[in-house]
């Protein structure tokens, strides 16, 4: 058994979600998913000398995840909407304590959170679903909620995973300026600006006019900085990011992304995006949500793609300026997009760009073995410990040191 496994393991207890209350009572059980082994995704061939190196780095450094969705979908997909209007979702307990995670940025049901309303983003729906998984996690020990970084710190010693609750837009805040105050006491510490649609603060990556930030939008960015809540533009427009890095007075995410200079969708960032947050201290992680981070070189969907991705932006930006936010769940992700094609606007992402369509993204399709294979793929590619540390956790802690409140 590896090191980095024997710590995790050792602090999981086997405890899988709501299991204090009854099932088929209670709440209505669905079939979910398999955690592991789901399907033949491969792991990064090394060598059992590189293997040890792989495991010696995930136990020795803060590993943490940009970005994830650590959750378990029904096994079959077209159990979606049913599953998910009960706001009940399970956590990968079971797939996290193979993650060599220390800590990860999860963003709820986000866009698909539907238990009131069919189009989602729904204030109400938000706090539903932010409740009701902070109520799972209180009830076992393994996840433990990330809102300091002692928190972050202290689940690494701990042998735990610090949960950070984040929202991937603030469009349920509407215009009240408020509601981020009483969002950040829920336990929010991350959020986007918008997703793909424009709203109060500004515009989304799928709007065809981009008006950038909008001045209630320069409040909230304001309001965000005072309050500790680091702020995120994976999915605004290109002027609305280039507005919130600006007017940001603490260095901001983009916590999952790709460069459009390999792969020509709005889901990716444009170099001069990129510049302008590595000039203000931020920090890109690179996505491996499926057909995203694809690359004229390989575009089939894997790691190699994914990897040729963080690779141009730590050329481009420096390994200060790089992480990882992989975009991950336990399930079908390939489906589940197909199910909400149209409202989390995944067509207006990608654009007229042809691809070849995958079932799931080789080497990297699940939380669970996202981190291993990346330092084992850094590893085999001959990347310094220093680094490997800074690209899975070192540099998105130093961006949390100046955008949390302490």
């Amino acid at each position: 058994m590896k090191t980095a496994d024997v710590r995790k393991r050792a602090k999981y207890s086997g405890y899988r979600s709501f299991q204090y209350l009854e099932a088929g009572s209670d709440y209505r059980e669905f079939v979910l998913a398999k955690e592991l082994d789901r399907v033949p995704s491969r792991r990064v061939e090394v060598s059992d000398r590189q293997e040890e190196r792989v495991q010696h780095l995930l136990d020795e450094n803060l590993v943490i995840s940009l970005h994830d969705h650590c959750f378990v979908v029904p096994e079959n997909v077209s159990e979606l909407a049913e599953y998910r209007r009960q706001g009940r979702d399970f956590t990968g307990y079971a797939g996290m304590a193979e993650s060599g995670l220390d800590a990860v940025f999860d963003c709820l049901m986000d866009g698909t959170g539907t238990i009131t309303s069919k189009a989602g983003w729904k204030w109400d729906d938000t706090v539903y679903d932010l409740g009701m998984r902070l109520s799972d996690i209180a009830h076992q020990d393994f996840i433990a909620r990330g809102e300091t970084l002692d928190d972050v710190r202290q689940a690494k010693e701990k042998g735990q995973i610090a949960f950070i609750a984040s929202l991937e837009a603030a469009t349920p805040i509407e215009n009240e300026l408020d509601r981020l105050d009483i969002l950040y006491g829920l336990g929010i510490r991350s959020s986007g600006i918008a997703y793909s649609e424009a709203n109060t603060l500004g515009s989304g990556l799928r709007e065809a006019t981009d008006g950038g930030l909008t001045e209630f939008g320069r409040q909230a960015v304001r309001r965000m900085n005072r309050l500790g809540i680091a702020i995120d533009v994976s999915h605004s427009g290109d002027q609305t990011s280039l507005d919130t890095i600006a007017a940001s007075e603490k260095p901001i995410f983009i916590t999952h992304a790709g460069a459009r200079a390999l792969w020509n969708t709005k889901r990716m960032k444009p170099d001069e995006v990129l510049k302008a947050l590595a000039a203000k201290g931020g920090v890109i992680g690179i996505e491996a949500a499926p057909h995203t981070t694809l690359t004229k070189k390989h575009p089939k969907h894997s790691i190699e793609s994914f990897m040729e991705h963080f690779e141009y932006c730590a050329d481009l930006l420096g390994m200060d300026h790089v992480a990882f936010g992989p975009d991950t769940l336990f399930g079908d992700h390939v489906g589940l997009h197909h199910y909400y094609a149209k409202q989390l606007s995944i067509g207006a992402a990608r654009g007229q760009v042809q691809f070849e369509e995958v079932e799931f993204v080789d080497g990297i399709e699940n939380p669970a073995e996202a981190f291993p294979n990346i330092v084992r793929w850094m590893v085999k590619h001959d990347y310094s410990d220093g680094d490997i540390a800074k690209a899975i956790g070192g540099n998105v802690i130093r961006v949390l040191e100046e955008a949390w409140f302490r």
